[in-house]
């Protein structure tokens, strides 16, 4: 009957449009400095899912049907239903929300990182919990995730050539560090000294400086997704216990009291954490929104984990 497909219909547009505001909130945390879109896509629960999408997407299976122009075979193949939606939030956030949030940033930065410190915060617990079992393998690999997001923090930027291949390397290890949460593309390329080079490369319309970061970009992505699919299939626990390292060290990045100590080719590169210099409204107003993203957080935890459970049958 024409009414049964309907619902099906319904149900199918309903997870597109939920796909598409989850990437519309992946996107819109790209945004924030010392937030990455990964742990959104963590906290949201479709780190895991994308990553093997990407995956599929780049197979070498995939990618000749593309070639070939076997349409039919390609879209078969390429998980689109996921990646497109989520893609086209992405883009409509750094679209729609740049602007906003730059002025955010501009006018409440205590407390847009409060907010957001709180949520980040509260993003780890949501990771942990994903640990089926905590042993010693899963303690080291979020000591050694931390410590290695730490040690990142401090590097001095390097003195790198401006060359091509020096473009196409620091876009794809850029790229790498995006989908990792915790790290931010940009400070990486900070770090390789390529950050002002790369911004040149845009705004000046070099178009083979663009090609050589987007052609770098993609190469990272998808080499990166491949290794990450295999280590959550071979070693899940181990592998989340790393990003949750991570996610704990980029804490240090979005405190909301900070003072800058060194910055490089216009952007901060290393910030010291500070304590409020006295009690006032703008304190308590921050600590109340870095608990508000805590316990938002949290309920969306809850409210995912409530979802995911089979209903009960009637007696």
């Amino acid at each position: 009957m024409p009414s049964v497909s309907l619902p099906a219909a319904l149900h199918s547009g309903a997870a597109y449009v939920k796909r598409a505001v989850q990437g519309f909130a992946i996107g819109t945390a790209g945004l924030i400095p010392g937030v990455s879109g990964g742990t959104l896509a963590l906290l949201l629960g479709i780190y895991e899912e994308l990553v093997e999408a990407i995956r599929v997407g780049s197979d070498i299976q995939t990618l000749k049907a593309f070639v070939q122009r076997r349409w039919r075979e390609f879209f078969a193949l390429f998980p689109w239903r996921l990646l497109v939606p989520v893609a086209l939030g992405a883009l409509t956030a750094a679209i729609s929300m740049s602007y906003f949030m730059e002025w955010l940033l501009l006018t409440y930065p205590v407390h847009v990182g409060a907010f957001f410190f709180g949520l980040v915060a509260a993003s780890i617990v949501v990771v942990a919990r994903k640990i089926q079992r905590w042993d010693l393998r899963a303690g080291v690999g979020l000591v050694v995730g931390a410590a290695a997001a730490w040690l990142l923090m401090d590097i001095t930027p390097a003195e790198t050539p401006n060359t091509l291949w020096m473009l196409f390397l620091s876009g794809a290890v850029a790229k790498c560090a995006m989908v990792l949460p915790g790290i931010s593309g940009a400070f990486v390329l900070v770090v390789f000294g390529q950050y002002q080079y790369s911004l040149a490369a845009v705004t000046q319309r070099d178009i083979l400086g663009v090609l050589a970061i987007i052609l770098g970009a993609v190469a990272g992505l998808v080499t990166f997704a491949q290794l990450l699919s295999w280590l959550f299939r071979r070693h899940r626990d181990l592998t989340l216990a790393v990003l949750a390292g991570l996610i704990l060290s980029s804490l240090r990045r979005i405190w909301p009291w900070q003072e800058t100590t060194l910055s490089a080719a216009g952007a901060v590169l290393r910030q010291t954490n500070v304590l409020p210099a006295a009690w006032t409204a703008e304190v308590a107003l921050a600590l109340i929104l870095a608990l508000g993203g805590f316990l938002l957080v949290v309920m969306l935890g809850s409210l995912a984990r409530s979802e995911a459970q089979p209903p009960q049958r009637a007696q």
